[in-house]
């Protein structure tokens, strides 16, 4: 049943709902090498990240919740009015994890959780334990009646969660009893806003991502049509209903906070809350993939222009001011106050990946690949346990990772990402197979239905050599499409937002059976279009300058300043290395840098070294304790 259940729905991309033109390889297809970069991320998420949530949900009452509401345990709420949500991201990492490996003891677990969860559903379908555990005694924001406060109260968002959680863990098991659960509650939430015609949205955007993966695995259209409600509804229905009370309207009564200044089809322009954005703008490309809307389509296209042209960090970190936890104007990219949520860097690797689901484009790929690698990565420690929910490109040594927040969604957000990381490794079309990230792995893909085995050998993004051989059940034709990154093109963005001062001298090399290869790149890619055969070889060589990278002089904070970049990794100067007077340190215009490979630092990175710096992975930094930090340098002129 397990096998039969996930070769069927995750072979159409359940997990991603949206009708694409290009589908993601099953990530459990993926084996990447522990050593490998990605490798060590997914096994420490497996074997750290998720246990430790867990814990923690359970040390700080998230789970006593359900308990409470279910009748188990006496006590009063715990926590805030959105801790639902962290129960069930770390539930759907742990189904993923379950697809990557067999453990009865954690699908035992997740059992007891499920039955907990379904005793604390009411009778119709409600689930929300900030108001079941004690109506007479509610979270702040929650709202006094159901529905009353969906500006701040979280109910969709909860639910939303819920639905992709239920989602994953049928899929991995087969057990449809969660997703009884989920289907329940979405029935309730159809009836009282599609049928009863209530004109409202959910202040947090998700559910509408839910909905399209409950729409995926049942194939029943309510639930699609319920998300584009939802989307369809912002930006014209009356923002004060929104409101439990006239003072908060009064207060908080910034409607591009939520997305909800313009119906979505007239938006152009990425503002408010980022996560909130991102998730939307994720709902906006299922949905109008799924019902053949291009407005909602034009709309993500547009927000991702402005975006990658005017509003992202060179880590690939998004919203950059603390208040509202928002887009800032454009070009307002400060550092050291750069707030970069951890989860709006996980909401910008699924934007991005769906818009190349859809256009079979590079571009989108290069900026997922900076995210990844650098703001994504830095959300989390070396050790699996400890994380950040800011992510500054400077720090004056303070701010150091901590093992859990009051506030937890990132630490359960990276949980259910982590895992599923094989995903963006590679993706498929009409008789044709994208690769379309590097790292150690060996994959299995079906092109035209017959099993192809690939196996690739490097220690990328620490060196541009990639050995990749194919190993198909029999020869087949296909055209291959192999990812060649725009830093290795010279473009450190797909905008004019940076430009690396010494772009890259040598262009990329790619051999196939030991004979070079004309490097025809379009939109990204070098296509190869032949028959397949075992033990066909191909040999990459992207090289890996060290690159200076400077910021358009409209981002005042980074005027006169540089940023260090090798191959698709962003550094930082880190106190730890360099001394506690390194805020104030400037850099000799004429300094080069030369990369060194160290396995023994900080689980194995490429430093650089100039002009008696020593320069190491963003992602890396705090560490090895308290640290000064910054990731771009002033330049004093001459050598």
């Amino acid at each position: 049943m397990r096998g039969k259940v996930m070769g069927f729905f995750l072979l159409f991309s359940v997990l991603l709902a949206g009708d694409y033109p290009l589908k993601p390889v099953k990530f459990y297809r993926v084996k990447f090498s522990p050593e490998s970069l990605p490798g060590n991320r997914v096994k420490t998420a497996i074997e750290v990240t998720i246990p430790h949530d867990f814990e923690m949900a359970e040390r700080t009452g998230r789970i006593a919740n359900f308990e409470k509401a279910a009748g188990l345990k006496k006590g009063d709420f715990q926590g805030r009015r959105y801790n639902d949500s962290d129960v069930f991201k770390i539930m759907e990492g742990a189904a993923y994890s379950l697809m990557l490996k067999r453990d009865p003891e954690l699908e035992a677990y997740m059992d007891r959780l499920i039955f907990i969860v379904k005793k604390a559903q009411a009778p119709d379908g409600y689930l929300y334990t900030a108001r079941q555990v004690n109506p007479r005694k509610l979270s702040p924001g929650t709202g006094p009646t159901r529905w009353s406060n969906l500006f701040t109260s979280h109910e969709l968002y909860n639910v939303g969660h819920m639905y992709e959680a239920a989602v994953a863990y049928y899929l991995a098991t087969g057990k449809d009893e969660f997703l009884k659960i989920a289907l329940k509650n979405a029935d309730l939430v159809y009836k009282v806003f599609y049928q009863g015609k209530k004109c409202a949205y959910p202040g947090h955007q998700e559910i509408e991502i839910g909905l399209s993966k409950l729409y995926a695995v049942t194939g029943k259209e309510k639930y699609l049509k319920l998300a584009n409600y939802f989307l369809h509804n912002r930006g014209r229905c009356p923002f004060r209903a929104m409101f439990a009370s006239e003072s908060d309207f009064r207060v908080y009564n910034d409607p591009k906070y939520m997305q909800a200044h313009l119906p979505v089809e007239e938006q152009r322009e990425a503002v408010g809350h980022a996560v909130r954005a991102l998730y939307m703008y994720s709902a906006l490309l299922d949905v109008g993939t799924l019902i053949d809307y291009r407005p909602y389509i034009d709309t993500a296209f547009s927000v991702w222009k402005d975006i990658v042209g005017r509003k992202i960090y060179i880590t690939g970190g998004v919203g950059s001011l603390a208040e509202g936890e928002a887009f800032g104007k454009p070009y307002e990219l400060p550092n050291k106050e750069a707030y970069c949520e951890t989860c709006a860097s996980i909401a910008n690797v699924f934007f991005n990946h769906r818009l190349f689901l859809l256009t079979g484009d590079g571009k989108y790929l290069d900026v997922l690949e900076r995210t990844l690698y650098n703001a994504l990565f830095a959300g989390i420690s070396l050790s699996g346990d400890r994380f950040f929910y800011v992510n500054p490109l400077e720090s004056d040594g303070k701010l150091e990772r901590k093992p859990w927040y009051s506030c937890a969604c990132c630490p359960t957000n990276l949980a259910r990402f982590l895992p599923t990381l094989g995903k963006y490794f590679y993706a498929l079309g009409r008789d044709s197979l994208y690769i379309t990230l590097y790292g150690e792995n060996t994959a299995r893909v079906e092109v035209s239905d017959k099993k192809i085995k690939i196996e690739e050998r490097t220690i990328y993004p620490w060196d541009g050599k990639i050995d990749i051989r194919f190993f198909p059940e029999s020869p087949i034709e296909f055209s291959l499409y192999l990812r060649i990154p725009g830093w290795a093109m010279g473009r450190a963005l797909p905008s004019s937002l940076y430009k690396f001062v010494n772009p890259p001298r040598e262009k990329p090399v790619v051999r196939l059976n030991g004979r070079e290869i004309s490097l025809k790149v379009e939109k990204g890619f070098l296509k190869i279009k032949r028959k397949w055969k075992e033990g066909d070889r191909l040999e990459v060589s992207l090289p890996m300058p060290v690159m200076k990278v400077k910021a358009d002089s409209r981002v005042k904070d980074d005027v006169g300043k540089i940023a260090l970049q090798r191959g698709p990794i962003i550094y930082c100067f880190e106190s730890v290395d360099n001394g506690k007077e390194i805020l104030k340190d400037k850099i000799p215009e004429k300094t080069t840098f030369r990369a060194e490979y160290r396995p023994d630092l900080l689980g194995g990175v490429a430093t650089l070294k100039g002009a008696g710096f020593t320069v190491i992975p963003y992602y890396a930094w705090d560490n090895r304790g308290p640290s000064r930090m910054k990731v771009w340098m002033e330049v004093k002129k001459g050598k």
